[in-house]
């Protein structure tokens, strides 16, 4: 069979084209599956192909651009097939389209809107195609409502010189819009256009917007002409939804124990789906149980990439009706805890740990035995035995840091099959986290299922790290820069930067088995989400990277990045003085303005001076790590504190780090400009270092940075088909929106976060299509509780974003919360998400009284404690009939039901 491609594509010089029937260019893609195309002209490249097809073998490709610097940018889909059996011809001519990643209709070809969504939008067509086909018409038409199809109409006779009566309507072929045409008694050139045709009232609707389409290419015979013609051309932004945001662990019901489990997302989907709402987002559900106490609570320190967290689980589910009986000792505590306010983690673990364990040993013959457990196993055995043999080593020597384990340190496949052995005496305690995992697996299925059901979208989120001492770490160390910790620099709600403590990526070493543990982390999340969050999508361009000795964010710098080279200094008149720029600058000056009346015991014991006219730290406080580890053994009161945080101040009172630790690459120290050291300096230096300050953070890093992404994201983002939101928050280099917006990844926008610096807040009505937007995270306070944290803020977003004259109210009243609400609900994003505190807020009469009492985490602690539950029943919030309908009539008003 031979193929004739023809690609519209206008290229620039030194860019080339390809085909690649694997679907990859490089890796496992060998030359006889990757050819090259011939620039034709300025609209077309071309490539011609015999192929050997078996009977009933289709041929499955796609087109990847080069760029002259070997970058690869691949078209979106897997969705072009030529079928010999629908097109039995030796020739074939092939007119495509280049499918751009960023083109809107892609987003309704992912899985919430195949799966949920867009399902009940098919229609059945009469047409029949004719015995012999010259031309085959391909389109994609996405939005089209029910009881309407695609159909084609032109000049010519066989295309009903373009009537609107009788136009030939087309067959839906998977995402493909259809039309099997005998075009032999025509004279080419003809010209075409698509529309929408409803069945039910057989009418023509509309003309696709645009230019009339041309066709020159006729068909000899045994040749078949097939044109894909990419996206109708009708207004592509007009779909528009709205969600509520919530943790699992926060979700209240009468049949919970203390906490959210995986049932009560039916419930909150039964809710969604009464008010208009079509999409339920969550926080990560990932084991976290590293300590046993509450620190495990931080849902973000997964101990496994790929288990789910026993908190979820609930136990009258995994007893079943037969065996309620079992669990009945539980039921007073279980009443107990389900009337606190908040989350009791430990009591909550392990009572639901001892309970699961008697009902393991009365139920493990029978779950291990069923069918559907070992297809379980089966497909899940990669990460599971691992994590198994992880929980039952991290409890055996009490700590998950297994470098402290006096035995299997070092993870040996081999070694750690022993454990599951027959002959083994643990493997029966090991296995207990086989039978836990399978039925978490199972309830979050069906929630899941019930979900789609019901057509409301289940939306995940994928932590950017790991927990440093996880069963990920220990399984593949090579994984990941153990020597380093990811974190956040500075920003307005942690000035210290963040330092989360994971561990950071090795993507070259990723990169050598094309990340094959974020192809499988993926595919574990589409077996319950159709979508999900990436938590700092910037950690893809780089990483906020903290040295281990350093305890504050402050201490960090981004990796990859471009250093300033020891020679910029002398290039831009900027005398280098090592110690002055790379040390602790201290005098008696700053020693008094930081430790005041302290200062005196910080000059006895902590400092030295040295030959500058200043002071050197004492060698065995020179980092903070090495302070931490002091002021832990001393007596926790006020002045130590005082004083250990005044140490760590100095230590970050630098100008730059030393970055090859040769005195030649350095690295900016992150608000340079608000040190003593610099403060110190000259109006002259401080002129010329921080321009090349600015030059370092915003300038050079900008395409380098674009690059890495793009060695990494489109990657990733080919292997699934879940709808993918970046968290794109923060210090946001330019190139972030220029590559979202390039693979069709949808970014957040946040009221009180704008992206331009030059605003103090962000408007709703300024939000592009392809974004979520949201007036608050779990990382911030509510809309009521942000409104009484600073009045001046507050008061300019009374009268410059809400439009309101004079002084506004103190407290966030119910009206003010609705206001807010309806903005982002009537932004043209195609995403408004809410956390549902803040669409609780809008009822005077169900919204909790205190809004410091809805706040999830203050990203500025540390160790926070995760434990937030919402103050009604998800039962009662079913049965507020007058919010609901007030609700519903938001949603449907503003065209997002």
């Amino acid at each position: 069979m031979k193929i004739q491609f023809y690609l519209r594509y206008h290229t620039e010089v030194g860019q080339s084209l390809w085909i690649s029937q694997t679907g990859h260019l490089a890796g496992d893609a060998s030359p006889a599956n990757v050819f090259s195309m011939t620039f034709l002209n300025q609209d077309f490249w071309q490539a011609e192909l015999e192929l050997s097809l078996k009977p009933k073998e289709s041929f499955a490709y796609k087109y990847f651009l080069k760029n002259k610097d070997d970058e690869i940018v691949e078209e979106w889909g897997h969705d072009r097939i030529i079928d010999p059996c629908k097109s039995p011809v030796m020739e074939t001519i092939v007119i495509d389209t280049w499918n751009y990643a960023g083109e809107f209709e892609n987003v309704f070809f992912t899985a919430p809107y195949q799966s949920s969504l867009l399902k009940v939008h098919s229609s059945k067509t009469k047409t029949k195609a004719p015995d012999h086909v010259t031309h085959i018409f391909k389109i994609k038409a996405p939005l089209l409502q029910k009881n309407e199809v695609a159909c084609i109409t032109g000049s010519g006779i066989t295309l009903g010189q373009w009537s609107t009566t009788h136009p030939l309507t087309m067959i839906k072929d998977g995402n493909w819009w259809v039309a099997r045409i005998d075009l032999s008694a025509d004279p080419l050139p003809v010209t075409y256009k698509y529309g929408i045709y409803n069945t039910k009232e057989e009418k023509f609707v509309r003309f696709e917007e645009g230019a009339d389409r041309f066709l020159i290419a006729g068909a000899e015979t045994n040749k078949t002409v097939i044109l894909h013609d990419g996206f109708i051309h009708l207004p592509n932004n007009t779909w528009k939804g709205a969600g509520v945001a919530i943790p699992v662990f926060s979700l209240r019901s009468k049949n919970s124990f203390g906490v959210g489990e995986f049932n009560d997302l039916k419930l909150l989907v039964d809710w969604a789906k009464k008010t208009g709402l079509k999409l339920v987002q969550i926080l990560p559900v990932n084991d976290t149980t590293a300590t046993g106490s509450w620190t495990d609570s931080y849902p973000y320190a997964g101990i496994s990439a790929f288990a789910l967290h026993p908190l979820y689980i609930n136990l009258e589910t995994v007893a079943g009706k037969k065996n309620t009986d079992k669990i009945k000792s539980f039921k007073k505590k279980q009443k107990q805890l389900n009337e606190l306010a908040d989350v009791d983690y430990e009591q909550v673990m392990k009572l639901k740990t001892k309970a699961l364990k008697e009902l393991y040993h009365l139920l493990y013959e029978e779950c291990f035995e069923s069918e559907d457990y070992k297809k379980f196993h089966a497909r899940n055995k990669h990460w599971l035995i691992p994590y198994a043999a992880f929980c039952y080593l991290r409890d055996k020597y009490d700590t998950p840091d297994f470098q402290l384990w006096q035995s299997d340190a070092v993870y040996n496949k081999a070694d750690i099959a022993k454990l599951f052995s027959a002959k083994s005496k643990n493997a029966k305690e090991i296995t207990f986290h086989f039978f836990v995992q399978y039925h978490l697996h199972l309830q979050l299925k069906e929630a899941a299922d019930y979900a789609h059901k019901n057509h409301i979208v289940l939306k995940g989120d994928i932590p950017i790290g790991i927990y440093r001492y996880s069963c990920d770490a220990w399984v593949n160390p090579d994984l990941f820069n153990m020597d380093e910790q990811a974190g956040a620099p500075p920003d307005d709600f942690a000035v210290k930067g963040q330092n989360w403590g994971f561990p950071t990526y090795n993507w070259k070493k990723m990169h050598q088995d094309d990340f094959a543990w974020w192809h499988q982390r993926f595919g574990q999340m589409s077996n319950y989400f159709d979508a999900f969050r990436i938590d700092h999508i910037l950690g893809f361009f780089r990483i906020w990277s903290i040295p281990m000795h350093a305890i504050e964010g402050i201490m960090g710098h981004f990796f990859p990045a471009i250093p300033v080279y020891r020679k910029e200094f002398d290039e831009r008149n900027i005398r280098f003085d090592y110690h002055r720029y790379c040390k602790p600058f201290i005098t008696d000056d700053i020693l008094s303005q930081v430790f005041g009346e302290h200062s005196q015991r910080v000059k006895l014991q902590f400092v030295i001076p040295n030959d500058f006219g200043g002071y050197d730290i004492e060698l065995a406080f020179q980092t903070q790590r090495q302070v931490e580890d002091y002021f832990i053994t001393l007596e926790q009161n006020n002045e130590n504190s005082f004083i250990k945080q005044g140490l760590f101040d100095l230590i970050s009172n630098v100008i730059l780090f030393d970055a090859d630790l040769q005195g030649d690459e350095f690295h900016f120290r992150i608000a340079m400009e608000q040190t003593f050291s610099f403060k110190w300096l000259d109006d002259e230096t401080r002129y010329k270092l921080k321009e090349l300050y600015v030059n370092y953070f915003y300038r050079r890093q900008d395409d380098f940075w674009k690059k890495e992404a793009l060695h990494k994201l489109p990657q990733l983002k080919s292997s699934t088909n879940m709808l993918i939101c970046g968290e794109d928050l923060g210090m946001v280099p330019h190139c972030v929106s220029e590559v979202m917006n390039q693979l069709g990844i949808l970014s957040l926008e946040i009221q009180r976060m704008p992206k331009n610096p030059m605003t103090e807040f962000f408007h709703p009505n300024q939000a592009p299509y392809l974004s979520v937007v949201t007036p608050s995270t779990h990382d911030m306070s509510t809309i009521r509780g942000w409104w009484q944290e600073d009045h001046g803020r507050t008061q300019r977003f009374y009268n410059y974003i809400l439009g309101q004259a004079g002084e506004a109210p103190y407290y966030c009243e119910a009206w003010i919360n609705r206001a807010v609400l309806l903005q982002h609900l009537y932004s043209p994003a195609i995403w408004s998400i809410f956390q549902l505190q803040d669409i609780l807020g809008i009822s005077e009469k169900i919204r909790r009284p205190d809004p410091e009492k809805e706040r999830i985490n203050i990203p500025a602690v540390p160790k926070y404690y995760w434990r937030y539950r919402m103050h009604l029943l998800l039962e009662d919030l079913l049965k507020q009939k007058e919010f609901n309908e007030e609700l519903h009539d938001y949603v449907i008003q503003s065209g997002r039901a």
